[in-house]
């Protein structure tokens, strides 16, 4: 036994990964005491954050905003003394593009379930079928209680039709997770909507209640970003000198020691090898699989069988031209075009966009990646032909850039809460390894930031442990 009083020297502990994920990880273990180096393969960090210039303008070409009623990533932008630097959007109002048409996004909904026929009425977007549909829902036989996880698309197209499902779920799930409803998961996805219908009844009534247990407007916006750009928040956390970032690095394998881990890195003709006390490995599922084959396999064959989801983003400046108020509009599956969702950037932020209108084009669905093998000038040709059919916007731009996020979003599968609950047993086992990431708890950046603290927490827990025992 070791003696308690004595002051222990850090622990070296490698992350795996420079996303949001990653660096979050490595800065919970640096304010634990630890030395921490990030292990990055890219040339930059930051992941699916970053800020690119278009036509002289910095806008961000990743994630652009944090869920503000959650508290890790308000929080570690506090810690970071970015706090008075977030702004919220200039609006929240949203477009839906369905039959052909722009109706206002339906308010009162959970991802696009509807809560409220009222709410849905005013919105345009669906027929007197689908909004008698809504109504009667609740006189419905009572669904049974759910014991076990299904498919959005199927819970809603079961309780309120084709066209609900179709019209409102599938643009707002393509939007979050660039999925498709009838595969993901409702337990992964909605969990809150889940949980209520464990007791079975209404889902309409359900829908009531996750909405009516959430904050209040009165707690402030939903959203909230960085003046400049999220893609400040991984910058600052690398720039902050409490823990080494090295990019370029390329982690091939880990291999467990007798005191440790091994990592064999670098190119095969001048491989490295780096000895650590820990790891944790915040990298996208697949890789997280190929990493984890050798210490912990079973947790390398849950993370296999998670499929991910490609988009690219195609950010427009124009001069001169006008586009309907509001932050930009969602797009249904069946709409015939293969722009998915479009940002009206320099309406939705507080920006210098030197009076040019900037805004951001989304492309790619869950098995749909023959779109996003174009060229890149395609992939704008494309993306310009979608906006004319839709916005009207025919005008030449003065720049375009594309961005690629090939695997970028994690599909959530139903089954997916008990394969992540696999996955975290087995890596449990490994004194010293940890996990996290968007596919395991949540697609968005609170959610990235707590499973890298709790990957953070497992591997002190576990490394500690160890040493009281030793």
């Amino acid at each position: 036994m070791i003696d308690s009083g004595a002051v222990r020297p850090p622990r070296r502990i490698a992350v795996i990964g420079a996303g949001i994920s990653g660096l979050a990880a490595a800065w919970t273990l640096a304010a634990a005491g630890e030395s921490v180096v990030v292990l990055e393969t890219a040339g930059q960090v930051g992941g699916k954050l970053r800020i690119e210039s278009v036509a002289g303008v910095r806008v961000d070409v990743g994630a652009e905003a944090v869920l503000a009623r959650r508290p890790e990533a308000v929080g570690l932008i506090a810690e970071l003394g970015l706090a008075d630097e977030q702004i919220a959007p200039l609006t929240s109002a949203a477009l839906l593009r369905v039959g052909g048409g722009l109706h206002p996004l339906p308010q009162r909904t959970v991802l696009g379930i509807p809560a409220d026929e009222a709410a849905a009425r005013a919105s345009g977007a669906l027929t007197a079928h689908a909004l008698g549909r809504i109504a009667a829902e609740p006189n419905l036989d009572p669904l049974r209680p759910l014991s076990h996880d299904i498919s959005v698309g199927a819970l809603v197209r079961g309780r309120l039709g084709n066209e609900i499902a179709d019209r409102l779920v599938e643009p707002l799930l393509g939007g979050v997770y660039a999925g498709r409803a009838d595969e993901l998961s409702l337990r992964a996805t909605v969990p809150a909507l889940a949980t209520r219908l464990g007791e079975g009844g209404s889902l309409v009534r359900a829908a009531q209640a996750v909405l009516e247990a959430g904050p209040s407007a009165a707690t402030g916006p939903i959203f909230t970003s960085l003046a400049g750009g999220l893609g400040r928040l991984p910058t600052a956390l690398a720039a902050s000198g409490r823990f080494d970032v090295r990019t370029g690095v390329t982690v091939r394998s880990i291999r467990r020691t007798a005191t440790g881990f091994l990592l064999d890195c670098g190119a095969v003709p001048e491989p490295e090898s780096i000895e650590v006390d820990g790891v944790v490995i915040a990298t996208p599922a697949a890789k997280a699989a190929r990493l984890l084959g050798e210490i912990a396999p079973a947790a390398a064959g849950d993370l296999a069988g998670i499929d991910s989801a490609s988009v690219a983003i195609v950010t427009f400046a124009f001069a001169g031209v006008a586009l309907p108020a509001g932050s930009g509009l969602l797009v249904g599956a069946r709409e015939g075009v293969s722009v998915k969702g479009v940002t009206i950037t320099s309406q939705k932020w507080s920006l210098d966009s030197r009076g040019l209108t900037v805004l951001r084009a989304s492309l790619g669905r869950a098995g749909d990646a023959q779109v996003l093998q174009r060229e890149d000038a395609d992939l704008i040709r494309l993306a310009r032909h979608d906006m004319a059919e839709m916005l009207g916007l025919r005008a030449d731009p003065v720049d375009a850039l594309v961005t690629r996020w090939g695997g970028g979003l994690p599909q959530y599968a139903v089954g997916h809460i008990d394969r992540i609950i696999r996955v975290r047993a087995a890596v449990a086992g490994v004194a010293g390894l940890g996990v996290c990431g968007a596919a395991y708890d949540g697609v968005g950046i609170p959610a990235c930031i707590a499973s890298a603290r709790a990957a953070a927490e497992q591997v002190l827990t576990s490394l500690e442990r160890g040493t009281m025992t030793s």
